[in-house]
């Protein structure tokens, strides 16, 4: 944590008994400006204020203060001089004048244009609609414990618009509402979305807590959810209830938002999380089955991140504020973990088919199966330098890696499910592990660190085992295949055909690609023949191909998508392949000596083996 000696405030005489006035008016949302007021009490003397830069759950420091703007410090009416720091450009220093009691703080916020960014720093606004993270909206005095930090939060949406959020409200008026008191490290863990076009679904009660899905969209068509996914919603309340026997949250609240004008994520909160997909996702159903597990990664968090967490991803109140670096260690817990239980509790709640889980997890084998990158950089790397790689290019990310703890850790936690099934003769399971590790009495919302340690002797607690030497093989490794143990105890195997699963189909119809990657290698963007990626070890790139280049012609004839995958089909009869591309400025053609016809992932049963896989995926309450 940087230290700024002269700005430190005692929070016990200064803070205690305050909560700090915080107005944000957002009737400009629709031109993507937001208007803030902050009353801090300050006494004379220097202070430094601080906006806050490394946000929980982006694991990186991304706090958007490039679109803070329009800053005015005064008191007493008079303006007070600010001088931004010159090495943390999150902080701002201020000499409180004698005889003030408090500063007089404004300035706006700019959400980014059409659909830029990521996370906390991306596009949140559109004419119909907006994401609001109060992170974006506050200053906070250096040295006051997070926690400790009360705020009353006030926010004024425009007429006529709807709103969700769980942060707690004391009243409400016209289109103005007033929020109870909340500590700072409540207030940033709970969004607000709003919008014209709304919906909010009850999705029942369990354990005394009640679950909301608000969904804001740019137009009424998209909020048309079919009444199974809206009864699939239902199931995955009840199974998390019955997977982790407790809940850590008074209430939860999905604030899905359907816009393709906004960034696209899901960011975990612990009472609510924010979910973002492209408009037509609920109507859509090529759109609805690629995205149907991100209700279901991002509700996971609030046992699995939230409610536990590594030490290494405490910031805010715990550790002294929002400038504190998050260390990645345990990103294959936090996130891995997440990810597994994630895709398991989609077909689990009938969000998913048990054979397009199959068919989402051999397309994560095969990919992580034939990445070039596990050769020289293994997967615990991929999560200590997580903050570098979530915005890393396309281009050559089969070299690089990517955030591979999300679909590796899939992987690694599917194989320890099925070893601990396979150990105790099926009567214990990552079920157990869960339930003792995440659960507990429940109720309000409460923090509970985790190190390495605590998670080998909770396996351990479950079934005795050398998880160390299991999880340090696997996270260390540099073996250029990936850790498929998982899949083939479980009873399938992972083979390749020229037959597009449908799950596929959907992928590529929403990511608008065609990916080609297990045949000539290369990943195309459909709609303007970019090649986004190559496989580093594949023939395209063995062809002279690189990433970032267009795709002109296919063996003489203008690119589409039909022509490319009919001329791969082609090869295996024998036909040449030739790829004309446009490389900056100049054209090349590339004949690429392949002859195998198109490839795509797929799990075969194996019958020789019992299928756990479907005992892991089958629900744990009777829908």
């Amino acid at each position: 944590m940087r230290s700024f000696l002269p700005g430190l405030l005692a929070a016990s005489s200064l803070f205690a008994q305050t909560a700090i006035p915080l107005r944000v008016d957002a009737t400009d949302a629709p031109r993507r400006v937001f208007h803030v007021q902050i009353t801090m009490p300050a006494k004379p003397g220097p202070m430094t204020l601080l906006y806050p830069e490394w946000i929980p759950g982006d694991h990186m420091p991304d706090g958007p203060l490039v679109q803070m703007v329009g800053l005015v410090i005064k008191s007493g009416g008079q303006t007070v001089v600010w001088k931004r720091d010159s090495v943390n450009m999150f902080a701002f220093h201020v000499d409180v004048p004698a005889g003030a009691t408090a500063l007089d703080i404004a300035f706006d916020f700019l959400s980014p244009p059409d659909a830029a960014g990521t996370f906390a720093s991306g596009s949140s606004a559109t004419t119909e609609l907006a994401v609001l993270n109060w992170n974006q909206f506050v200053l906070y005095p250096l040295g006051v414990d997070a926690d400790k930090l009360q705020y009353q939060a006030n926010l004024k949406v425009p007429d006529a618009w709807k709103y969700g959020t769980a942060l707690p409200i004391r009243r409400e008026a016209g289109n103005e509402v007033e929020f109870q008191p909340a500590s700072l490290t409540t207030l940033i863990d709970s969004p607000v979305s709003a919008g014209k076009h709304y919906r909010t679904v009850d999705l029942g009660t369990d354990r005394g807590a009640p679950h909301f899905i608000h969904i804001a969209a740019d137009s009424d068509r998209a909020l048309e959810a079919p009444a199974e996914t809206i009864a699939a919603w239902k199931n995955l309340v009840a199974e998390t209830g019955a997977l982790f026997g407790s809940r850590h949250y008074r209430d939860y609240h999905f604030l899905l938002t359907l816009s393709d004008h906004v960034a696209h994520f899901g960011l975990e909160h612990h009472e609510s999380s924010d979910d973002r997909v492209g408009e037509r996702t609920l109507v859509d159903s090529a759109l609805r089955d690629n995205e149907a597990y991100l209700l279901t990664h991002e509700f996971t968090h609030s046992w699995n991140g939230k409610y536990r967490r590594p030490t290494g991803l405490v910031n805010g109140g715990h550790d002294g504020g929002y400038d504190v670096p998050m260390k990645g260690d345990l990103l294959w817990v936090y996130e891995g973990l997440t990810n597994y239980l994630g895709e398991v509790l989609a077909p689990r709640s009938g969000l998913w088919t048990p054979e397009q889980y199959r068919d989402s997890l051999a397309r994560t084998a095969a990919s992580l199966d034939n990445s070039y990158g596990r050769r020289w950089r293994p997967l615990e790397d991929t999560a200590v330098a997580a903050q570098t790689l979530y915005n890393a290019i396309d281009d050559y990310a089969d070299y690089r890696r990517s955030v591979d703890y999300y679909p590796e850790g899939s992987l690694i936690w599917l194989d320890a499910d099925v070893l601990i099934r396979q150990k105790s003769n099926g009567s214990k399971s990552l079920n157990d592990f869960c339930r003792a590790f995440h659960g507990g009495p429940g109720g309000a919302p409460a923090l509970k660190t985790y190190t390495f340690e605590d998670v080998m002797a909770g396996l351990n607690a479950v079934q005795p085992y050398d998880w160390a030497g299991f999880f340090n093989q696997r996270l260390h490794s540099t073996s250029p295949h990936a850790p498929l143990g998982g899949i083939e105890n479980g009873g399938w195997k992972l083979v390749y055909d020229a037959t597009r699963s449908e799950l596929w189909k959907d992928y590529e119809e929403a990511d608008k690609v065609v990916d080609l990657s297990y045949s000539i290698g290369i990943k195309v963007k459909d709609d303007d023949a970019t090649i986004v990626d190559i496989s580093y070890g594949g023939p395209a790139r063995a062809a002279g191909i690189s990433p970032s280049v267009k795709l002109i012609a296919v063996n003489n004839r203008q690119y589409t998508s039909t022509v490319l995958r009919e001329a791969v089909q082609a090869t295996a009869a024998g036909k040449p392949l030739e790829l004309l591309i446009k490389n900056g400025e100049y054209f090349e053609m590339h004949r690429i000596d392949y002859h195998g016809g198109e490839r795509y992932p797929h799990l075969v049963r194996d019958a020789a083996k019992p299928d756990i896989l479907s005992e892991v995926t089958a629900p744990l309450v009777k829908h």
